[in-house]
């Protein structure tokens, strides 16, 4: 069996991020939307930048319009992911692609979501989990708004709170009220740092939203006094070196600080992130990441093993999920 093979475990995977592009131009075509801008002559997504990125983001979100396409998305990214070995995944939702905001609407995405994801766990053997997410560019009230979405269905499918989107705009601190919200909800908190706001937004991070994941958070190697603190918290790095090459924080895999930071005790697992836009996938990323480092199947088994220590979810999933890893 080569690494590619191995069950793998992924804890940072944008929703609306990972519609493959002939999902989202089939919703194009069936609602007559022109979003030529979207696609490169290749078929996949066109981008040039981070911010730009963004923009074509959300273009490429703006067909999924209702329930049922949030559930055909869903069924679309369990079988892709699972495709690629994938056992345990937990995806970052926002309300405001879910209903705008609105605690009503967003409970009948949920449903269709879940009921999608009920559905490919039992064909396919992969187990989806949901992390509210707030994004970051739409501002300090929408984020309440998705916090009270957030907590209003806490428990069971929805077990964590996160923030994505442009790290330029506000601070960290500015969504304390969110994260405060969600927490005394029972969610377990995670946010971006450390990508393009290098590593005072990691510390900014754990200063002022008290989170216990980080997504990202490969700019803490600039830091030393910050490596030790995430290793004195026992703080877990979302670490998603595709996307970070794609999008120029380094020039390549073998560059990429991963190892480094592992070597010097800090806790990180192994994502996609938005994994059409950054043409890879869980087996590309085992692969690129033994062929730079060397990693063989214990290096695997040990991510694995930091992933689902730090997977928000319950124990008894924690323990089904144990098993899928053990029996492979």
């Amino acid at each position: 069996m080569s690494v590619a093979d191995l069950p793998k475990i992924e804890l940072h995977l944008h929703h609306e991020g990972a519609a493959p592009p002939a999902f989202i131009k089939q919703l194009a075509h069936e609602k007559n939307a022109d979003l030529s801008k979207v696609f490169a002559a290749d078929g996949g997504y066109a981008f040039e930048n981070f911010v730009h990125f963004l923009s074509v983001y959300e273009a490429a979100s703006s067909v999924l319009t209702g329930p049922e396409e949030f559930a055909r998305l869903t069924t679309a990214i369990l079988e892709e992911s699972a495709a690629n070995g994938v056992v345990y995944t937990e995806s970052f939702i926002s309300p405001d692609f879910c209903g705008g905001g609105d605690v009503g609407a967003w409970r009948e995405y949920l449903a269709a979501i879940q009921e999608a994801a009920d559905a490919a766990e039992a064909k396919h053997g992969i187990t989806l989990r949901g992390v509210v997410t707030a994004v970051r560019h739409f501002g300090v009230e929408k984020s309440k708004a998705s916090s009270l979405c957030a907590a209003e269905t806490a428990g069971g499918f929805i077990t964590g709170f996160g923030m994505g989107g442009d790290e330029g705009q506000f601070t960290q601190g500015d969504f304390s009220y969110a994260f405060a919200q969600a927490k005394e909800a029972g969610l377990q908190l995670t946010t971006h740092a450390g990508e393009f706001g290098g590593p005072e937004s990691v510390w900014d991070a754990i200063r002022d939203l008290n989170v216990e994941r980080i997504g990202h958070g490969v700019r803490a190697i600039e830091d030393p006094a910050l490596i030790k603190e995430l290793v004195a918290r026992q703080i877990t790095l979302e670490v998603c070196p595709g996307s970070n090459v794609v999008l120029g924080l380094f020039p390549d895999f073998a560059s990429h600080p991963i190892q480094r930071l592992r070597d010097q005790g800090v806790k990180v697992t192994v994502s996609t992130d938005d994994p059409p836009f950054f043409h890879t996938t869980m087996r590309r990323e085992y692969e690129e990441l033994a062929k730079a480092f060397g990693w063989d199947a214990s290096d695997f088994a040990e991510l694995n093993q930091t992933a689902l220590d730090a997977a928000f979810c319950d124990a008894d999933t924690r323990a089904k999920v144990a098993k899928r890893l053990e029996h492979a």
